[in-house]
């Protein structure tokens, strides 16, 4: 009669995984996992010491506030807005790169620079473009006889639409291109035999490979629109133009007044909002996955 086989992570092997998984495990659940518990406790209290179960009030609260409506909607039009444009823009550059080009290396190299550049200096060179003596705005008044405040105006979304492309296009870039390069060029070939044309073979063979890539890159893209809070907070500061007033500011502002059941209430539906976003999309790719096949 045969012995049952332990399971893979029970035996030497696993137990050698564990430990090393045992240091980053450990932290991840000191840094992230407690501290966000904590916050989830603390929405549903009145204070953080000794305080009493409210419920959804806090949430209430939060939702009735004028101020969270504007971050929200803010934030919501930012991402709907960029992340499109950074993926297709992405998987354009991705496109032309998986071809044969003389500056290919090159152009590669230069929309990667943005990822390594300091927060400090990328805010620097955007000062110099975008402040109220800079190169923009001395074009803008040589052609328009006039000079605008772009940040303190309704240009300012559209400055940090483009921050945000810039930074974000090389790393989206480079995951398109991974996805491409692990087409077989023997589809393609099948396909031009067979009549296809260039836009056939984007649809038929192009799109629907690159199907998982692109899931992952919108994922990526979403998050890291969130990250875009330290450059705008370095170019406007606490209280940036309506426009460019995100999620990030107002739980950056509750917490300087120590407002912590808001700023709670704020993380944890914004987490939400995302980890919804999250199973969505990896339910179409799996959906899509199953169609395929």
């Amino acid at each position: 009669m045969n012995k049952l086989r332990r399971p893979a992570w029970l035996g030497k092997d696993g137990a050698a995984a564990w430990l090393f998984l045992a240091p980053s495990a450990a932290g991840f659940l000191l840094f992230y996992i407690l501290p966000f518990g904590m916050g989830l406790l603390y929405s549903f209290t009145d204070s953080t010491i000794g305080g009493q179960f409210v419920g959804f009030d806090n949430y209430a609260a939060l939702l009735a506030s004028r101020s969270f409506h504007k971050a929200a909607l803010n934030t919501l039009f930012f991402t709907g807005v960029s992340v499109p444009l950074l993926v297709l823009l992405s998987l354009s550059l991705a496109m032309l790169l998986n071809r044969q080009l003389m500056l290919r290396k090159w152009l590669q190299t230069s929309f990667i620079l943005p990822l390594v550049v300091p927060v400090a200096s990328i805010i620097m060179v955007w000062q110099i473009f975008f402040d109220w003596n800079g190169a923009v705005n001395a074009w803008w008044n040589s052609h328009y006889g006039k000079r605008i405040d772009w940040l303190q105006s309704d240009g300012a979304m559209g400055v940090l639409a483009v921050l945000y492309i810039w930074k974000n296009i090389g790393y989206d870039m480079i995951l398109f291109l991974a996805g491409l390069q692990s087409i077989p060029v023997s589809y393609y070939e099948t396909a031009r035999i067979e009549g296809a044309g260039r836009l056939r073979q984007l649809y038929h063979i192009t799109l629907v490979y690159s199907t998982p890539t692109m899931v992952f890159v919108v994922l990526i893209s979403i998050l890291n629109s969130f990250k875009v809070f330290r450059e705008t907070y370095l170019l406007a500061g606490d209280y940036p133009y309506d426009r460019i007033y995100m999620l990030q500011h107002y739980m950056n502002n509750m917490f300087f007044t120590l407002d912590i059941q808001k700023l709670t209430a704020a993380a944890t539906l914004m987490v939400v909002c995302i980890l919804s976003l999250v199973f969505v999309l990896l339910a179409v790719e799996r959906r899509f996955q199953s169609f395929m096949e």
